[in-house]
C-alpha cells in the first residue's frame, strides 16, 4: 500500500475548486486584520495572541453555516482557552511539569471534541500550539487580561468572518457550479466517539509523543522546545486515519524549504510592514495547499509562523531558523517512530 497517491503537485493544484481559494480568503483576512491594527498601534509584540485567533478561520470548511457555527465556535472556544490557560502559566512562571499537565489537558480535550463534534481539522494541533506558544512568552500578570481579550476578540472577528459566506449564499444559488457550490460536509455529533479504542489510540500516541518530544527539545537545550511537541501533534494521525509515513517526510522537507524561504525574507531585516504582509500571503498559500500537499504548504506555514515569532519577539535570524529544523526534525521522528509502531500493531495500517 502505497501512502500517498500518484498524483503530482501540478494535478492537485488544477484541481482546486472556488471553494479552496473562498476558505484561505477568509483564512488571510481574519488574520490580517488584527495584525494591521497592531502594527498601526505598535504592539505587534502581541502578534501571536491575534493569530491563535484568527485560527478560528480554518475550521468549518464545506460545511452548512449553522453546523459551521458550531465547529467554528467550539473552535473559538477552544482556541481562547488554550491561549489563556498558556498566558496564565507564563504569567505565574510555572514549572515546566505544570505545563507538561497543562498539555496533557489540552491534548486530550482537542482530540474529544473533534472526534465528538467532527471537527475539521480533527486534531488538536492548534490548541496546543496555542498553549505552548503562549506560556512561553514573558507576561506581566497585569498583562494576561489584555492579552487574552485580544485572542477572544480575534477569535470573534473570525468567527465572524467565517459566517460572512451566508450573506453571499442569500444572493446566490446554492449547488452553482461556480462560488456558490454546495455545502456538503456535514458532520453529526457522535458522544459514543468517546467509547472508541481508536479514539485513546490517538490520545496515547499524543500524550506520550510530545511530552517525549518536549522533555528530549528541553533537556538538550534548543531554544522553542514547543515547535518538537507541535510536530509531533501534526506527523500522528487522528482517530481512524491511515498512519502514513509521507506526513513526517513532508513535514521536515517542507520545513527545510520554509526555514530558506523564511530566511530570504527576514535576513534583509525588512520593516514590520513588510513581515505582516507575508504573514498574510503565507497564510493564504498555506491555506490553499494544506489539502493538496501537506509538503508543499509546510514551505509557507514555516514563515508564516516564524514571521509571527519574530515579531512577537524578535531574536537573532540565525538562531530561529536553526531552533525550527532541530525541533522539526526531532518532533517529526518521533512522531514517525510512533507511527510505524501503529502500523506495526496494525498491519493494514487503519484503524477499523
Amino acid at each position: 500500500m502505497t501512502d500517498d497517491a500518484p498524483q503530482s503537485l501540478s494535478d492537485r493544484l488544477r484541481s482546486l475548486k472556488p471553494r479552496d481559494f473562498e476558505v484561505a480568503t477568509r483564512a488571510a483576512i481574519a488574520v490580517a486584520v488584527p495584525m494591521f491594527i497592531l502594527l498601526a498601534l505598535d504592539r505587534l509584540d502581541l502578534a501571536a495572541y491575534a493569530s491563535f485567533g484568527a485560527m478560528t478561520a480554518l475550521y468549518g470548511r464545506s460545511e452548512p453555516y449553522r453546523v459551521r457555527l458550531r465547529s467554528a465556535g467550539i473552535a473559538a472556544v477552544g482556541l481562547v482557552l488554550s491561549v489563556g490557560l498558556g498566558t496564565i502559566l507564563a504569567a505565574t512562571g510555572a514549572a515546566n511539569l505544570i505545563v507538561a499537565a497543562a498539555l496533557v489537558v489540552v491534548i486530550v480535550g482537542g482530540l474529544i471534541a473533534a472526534a465528538v463534534y467532527g471537527l475539521f481539522p480533527p486534531t488538536p494541533l492548534f490548541f496546543v500550539f496555542g498553549l505552548l506558544v503562549c506560556a512561553a512568552l514573558p507576561t506581566p500578570p497585569e498583562q494576561v487580561p489584555l492579552r487574552i481579550g485580544l485572542a477572544a476578540a480575534s477569535a470573534a472577528f473570525a468567527l465572524a468572518i467565517t459566517m460572512s459566506g451566508w450573506l453571499l449564499r442569500r444572493a446566490g444559488r446554492e449547488g452553482d457550479a461556480g462560488w456558490f457550490q454546495q455545502l456538503s460536509r456535514s458532520p453529526q455529533v457522535r458522544w459514543a466517539a468517546v467509547r472508541e479504542s481508536a479514539l485513546w489510540v490517538a490520545v496515547a500516541q499524543n500524550v506520550f509523543g510530545a511530552l517525549l518530544a518536549g522533555a528530549i527539545a528541553t533537556s538538550i537545550g534548543i531554544g522553542h522546545p514547543y515547535w518538537a511537541v507541535v510536530s509531533v501533534i501534526a506527523v500522528i494521525p487522528p482517530p481512524h486515519a491511515r498512519h502514513s509515513i509521507s506526513r513526517a517526510v513532508h513535514r521536515i522537507v517542507g520545513t527545510a524549504v520554509g526555514v530558506v524561504v523564511t530566511g530570504a525574507l527576514l535576513f534583509p531585516e525588512p520593516p514590520p510592514i513588510a513581515i505582516v504582509i507575508a504573514v498574510v500571503i503565507a497564510q493564504f498559500c498555506a491555506e490553499i495547499l494544506v489539502g493538496r500537499h501537506y509538503g508543499a504548504a509546510l514551505v509557507f506555514v514555516t514563515p508564516l509562523a516564524l514571521g509571527v515569532a519574530h515579531l512577537a519577539s524578535p531574536l537573532p535570524v540565525g538562531t530561529l531558523l536553526v531552533d525550527r529544523l532541530l525541533e522539526t526534525a526531532l518532533g517529526a521522528a518521533i512522531g514517525l517512530l510512533l507511527v510505524l509502531a501503529a502500523r506495526w500493531i496494525s498491519p493494514r495500517g487503519r484503524t477499523p
